[in-house]
């Protein structure tokens, strides 16, 4: 990059973070800065544009929206003049080949397709720098995949400036541009030229909502007591919007812009202040001629309310505004004539809308995945809004009390970090297309594996991995200290010994069984025993007496008790289930007294007398029970099993046991990293599985032969859209071949677009042309959508029915007002509606093989249906 003097370009000091930045850029490095809204980053794209040109060399300016593209034309037009300043934003083509070209960030994206990654393609030469602004929409969950891949096949010669929001991560964003680019520098700033002052309101006023530190709450609105407020107190404190502003006037704090989370609040907010006006009289002057000038030669353009309210000094900005509207409010409050506007939070996505306030109305929002709180970069992005460059000392972030949240909530937010980038790298079918007719199935895996995403993922892998490494180590050890063993005989004896444990495993169940035989039996006939019977019983000792029965006594249960002298001298009082073996023939004749003093309880003994020690003596010990078969020859194999192992080898090793500790470590270790590398492996590779299945899809559609494109794959990769098969699957349906301009379009929105709100209507039906097309695409869509489910893919493929109708009306000249009078749309939605339209008309005749006739309505089509207010102003 040629080297500029800056003091020669711009005529105020520079801040630090600035002159670091240029510094590596004339020195050849790319550049992330990371700096807070409104801190002056624009500066730096701004030079990298002036050094291009000064050797004669292109910059690409991208931004993430189309609106932001047409404001950076504008700017960039007045400073360096019209004939140096181009636009691409899909749908339109200004200056194309001029030295700055303004586009979006995907169709910068999309240039780079036509390229084997790492080549400079046509559409890249000449081009020293590409400004990536608003970088922080990697974030984005449906559009973040654009930066990523842009970076991943940017060229390494082509510089790059990434412009971004302060994030928590943004060396993580650096090194992965330094792994994947080449060299990059981090250019950090949290330096605001114009500091912020946070205040909360609510009805008791309007106060500092934090401390003289700046890190807690202020304890003026810490709640006197832990307890929960009730529904009517929570409701009793919520300030309405005119005190809000009431207080804003008072403390000449506008202009503002006022973030309210839905656009049915913004349209509230106008109507809630009524007939109050916020300009003074010279102000007035100023803004009604514009206003009557722009409704004049715009007669449809506005709503009365909104008009009503901009001579005011009021004005709403949201999605469902018309965007030429929205464009002159912009306009308005930037030359300070509008005080308030009402707006979404989509105005802090980079809009060059400065004011001296914000309000944010809320810190809480209802999103597609429910309500939540703000998260941190939110709140700072809306914040970043306050505080005009050179024009104000301070810039005032007022927060507001809800019925659910208050300031300790608010002053969270305040004092919390930025938000991480996390990456929503995800594979589309036009990827797919795009990367296959340029490069083999290995680069593409190669360039996949290259994004934001895998780099986080490998990053947050990265204690697994030093895990796997850590058992690697132990698994070597042990292999290096069995080295020496035969592993063969181990897993012999180890087979020996798994053996003997199961044989007597089952020699146990056997005697288990005859004891349970032999106790069955034994209960049949205990109560028939006689006194003087010989008995072998087992005690609670475990000893095993030589006794004869003596009497026997009530038990607890169904079967008696019986009292036995032992050959020991000892009286016994046992059950059933402690004989272990009866005699057959009687040792005496009759009863035998037991002493008075045995207490007759189970499990009781006692010591005998003179008198039973005659009788004792004369008690002979029974010969050892039978065994039975099965468990005699259960007891030869544990026998010689044993016998086998005592000859083994490995028996006569005197460590063994450690040994085997070792191999079952070894064993266990082996597992266990077989496991963990293949939960590793598919995290790892979560991004080129998902590759890989819609390489499977367009396998199934005849879009690859292998790994070779198809003349209906080059269909798939000429388009862009949510889902390319989808609109290839369409389009080469037949079903639009013969179709009229105006039919056309009505099937090209039914196939981009759906009907997110079951509520919204419009009163013209579709004709039966367009109804037969869209029967006919129906099956279509839902086979599609079979095949994706069994390959675990989940992308939309719009067929609407309920609101294309509108298209169709528009294409055959229906005036606007009229249009708009028919359906409850917010006349922005209209618009997008028609652009999405208007995009793929476009697109059309530059989709290879398709019928001729095909590509001249198309033609037709976008010409009926793009025009004022539709088509873009710029």
């Amino acid at each position: 990059m040629q080297a500029l003097d800056p003091q020669e370009l711009y005529p105020f000091e520079l801040d630090p973070f600035q002159i670091q930045a240029i510094a590596a850029l004339q020195a050849g490095r790319s550049v992330v800065v990371c700096a807070p809204t409104g801190s002056g980053k624009t500066l730096i794209g701004e030079y990298a544009i002036h050094a291009a040109l000064a050797g004669d060399r292109r910059v690409f300016y991208t931004t993430p929206l189309k609106a932001l593209s047409n404001q950076k034309l504008r700017d960039f037009r007045q400073q360096f003049g019209d004939d140096k300043v181009g636009l691409l934003t899909g749908d339109m083509s200004v200056n194309r080949d001029a030295p700055i070209l303004v586009m979006t960030t995907e169709i910068f994206r999309n240039m780079l397709y036509g390229t084997p990654i790492g080549e400079v393609g046509t559409s890249l030469l000449d081009v020293e720098v590409v400004v990536l602004d608003e970088c922080h929409y990697m974030n984005d969950r449906q559009r973040g995949t654009v930066w990523e891949e842009s970076i991943v096949y940017c060229p390494t010669e082509v510089q790059l400036v990434a412009l971004s929001a302060t994030v928590a991560n943004s060396q993580q964003l650096t090194d992965w541009l330094n792994k994947v680019h080449g060299k990059t520098e981090l250019i950090y700033s949290d330096f605001r030229p114009v500091p912020l002052q946070h205040s909360f309101c609510n009805t008791k006023g309007f106060f500092p909502l934090l401390d003289s530190s700046n890190q807690k709450i202020n304890p003026r609105l810490k709640p006197l007591t832990n307890k929960p407020p009730t529904k009517e107190e929570r409701h009793k404190i919520v300030p309405t919007i005119t005190t809000v502003l009431s207080h804003l006037r008072q403390r000449d704090m506008l202009p503002a812009i006022y973030f309210i989370f839905s656009r049915r609040g913004c349209e509230k907010a106008i109507t809630e202040l009524g007939s109050i006006s916020l300009v003074n009289a010279e102000e007035y002057l100023r803004l009604k001629p514009q206003i009557d000038n722009f409704v004049a030669a715009n007669p449809e353009i506005g709503k009365s309310v909104h008009i009503d309210a901009l001579y005011r000094g009021v004005a709403a900005h949201h999605a469902g505004i018309l965007p030429a509207w929205k464009g002159f409010v912009e306009e308005m409050f930037q030359q300070g004539l509008v005080k308030v506007v009402f707006a979404t939070e989509t105005l802090a996505a980079g809009i060059n809308m400065p004011a001296r306030t914000t309000v944010i109305s809320s810190i809480s929002k209802r999103t597609d995945r429910g309500h939540r709180l703000l998260n941190a970069s939110e709140f700072l992005q809306m914040a970043g809004r306050a505080g005009r460059r050179g024009m104000d000392e301070v810039g005032y972030v007022v927060t507001v009390q809800t019925p659910f949240e208050g300031a300790r909530e608010a002053a969270t937010l305040a004092t919390s970090g930025a938000d991480p980038l996390v990456s929503q790298f995800a594979p589309s079918y036009g990827m797919v297309m795009n990367l296959l007719q340029t490069h083999s199935l290995d680069q593409a895996r190669d360039l996949v594996e290259r994004s934001f995403g895998q780099y986080l993922a490998d990053l947050n892998l990265a204690p697994q991995i030093q895990n796997l490494e850590a058992i690697t180590a132990q698994i070597a050890k042990l292999e290096h200290d069995l080295a020496n063993i035969d592993l063969t005989q181990l897993e012999a004896y180890d087979k020996l010994r798994d053996r003997l444990r199961e044989e007597k495993r089952i020699l146990k169940m056997l005697a288990q069984q005859a004891e349970e035989m032999r106790l069955h039996d034994l209960a049949s006939y205990a109560p028939y025993l006689l006194s003087g019977s010989p008995l072998t019983i087992r005690t609670s000792k475990g000893l095993i007496v030589h006794t004869v029965l003596a009497a026997k006594v009530q038990g607890s249960g169904q079967f008696p008790w019986f009292v036995c002298l032992g050959q020991d001298n000892r009286w016994y009082v046992v059950g059933y289930k402690d004989i272990v073996q009866v005699g057959t023939d009687l040792l005496l004749d009759g009863d035998i007294e037991y002493p008075a003093k045995l207490s007759l309880r189970l499990g009781q003994s006692l010591n005998g007398d003179e008198t039973s020690l005659a009788i004792a003596q004369q008690i002979q010990p029974l010969a050892a029970p039978d065994l039975a078969p099965e468990v005699i020859t259960q007891q030869a194999r544990v026998v010689a099993l044993e016998s086998e192992m005592n000859k083994h080898p490995v028996a006569k090793m005197p460590d063994r046991g450690a040994i085997f500790k070792k191999v079952n470590r070894l064993e266990q270790l082996q597992r266990q990293i077989e496991f963990q590398q293949e939960m590793v492996n598919e995290r790892r590779q979560r991004h080129w599985q998902e590759f890989m299945s819609l390489v499977n899809i367009l396998q199934d559609y005849g879009c690859l032969e292998g790994t070779q494109p198809t003349e209906t794959g080059q269909v798939v990769a000429a388009l862009r859209g949510e889902n390319e098969l989808w609109l290839a699957i369409a389009l080469l349906s037949g079903e639009m071949d013969r179709l009229s301009s105006h039919h056309l379009a009505t099937v090209c929105a039914a196939i981009v677009s759906e009907n997110s709100r079951p509520d919204n209507w419009i009163k013209f039906g579709l004709s039966p042309t367009v109804e037969d097309a869209l029967d006919g695409l129906g099956d279509r869509r839902r086979e599609l959508f079979r095949v994706q489910r069994d390959r675990k893919v989940d992308i939309p493929a719009w067929l609407d029915y309920e609101l294309t109708g509108l298209v169709e009306q528009w294409a055959l000249g229906m005036e606007w007002t009229e249009l708009c009078q028919n359906t409850n749309l917010d006349e922005g939605d209209i618009v997008r509606l028609m652009r999405r339209t208007i995009d793929l008309l476009y697109q059309i005749p530059h989709v290879p093989h398709l019928p001729p006739q095909l590509y001249q309505a198309a033609k037709q089509a976008a010409q009926m249906i793009d025009r004022f207010p539709v088509n873009e102003v710029i």
